[in-house]
């Protein structure tokens, strides 16, 4: 009963899985989620910049993640609902993620977040002005590179993921 006090659990913890290149809005949703679900949101970008490392470390990036999920899957346990703002930009690493989940019981969302490279740019450029902490500055020459590693997911791959609760479709 104090637990319960203590902690805001969802009536149904979910995995809420954001996809989408830099700028394309993942943060700015998992917040608005995270405030509105409740839902422990987990950003490696912010965690590498708070604890002053390159966030173009992958080496480090790779093992926070990795760690992160590790922190997900003990709060989904503990019936809580959780955002990742890893990008998912490979189709393996959105299924991995679906398949461990689900072998949890729990339901997994997938939010892909999609604009066209010329506003993704405008917007990297304006987040790069305002210099907000936890932010990673990226070129046009690197979101170009990205770009072309990205695996959108399609119809029948979106098809996969749950849909939304209905108190917070659309």
């Amino acid at each position: 009963m104090l637990w319960s006090c203590l902690v805001n659990v969802s009536p149904e913890p979910r995995l809420i899985l954001l996809c989408g290149l830099p700028g394309s809005g993942k943060t700015t949703l998992a917040k608005r989620l995270a405030r509105e679900i409740p839902a422990m949101r987990l950003c490696p970008d912010e965690w590498l910049t708070d604890l002053g490392i390159d966030p173009f470390d992958e080496r480090a990036r790779d093992r926070l993640e990795g760690r992160l999920w590790e922190h997900a899957k003990d709060l989904l346990r503990l019936g809580q609902t959780v955002i990742l703002e890893f990008g998912f930009w490979l189709r393996s690493e959105r299924d991995a993620k679906r398949m461990a989940a689900r072998a949890l019981g729990v339901p997994v969302e997938l939010h892909y977040l999609a604009a066209p490279v010329v506003e993704l740019c405008r917007r990297l450029e304006d987040r790069s002005q305002e210099g907000r902490l936890g932010t990673v500055p990226v070129s046009r020459k690197l979101l170009e590179e990205y770009v072309r590693k990205f695996q959108a997911p399609d119809d029948d791959e979106l098809g996969l993921f749950d849909d939304p609760p209905p108190g917070r479709r659309g």
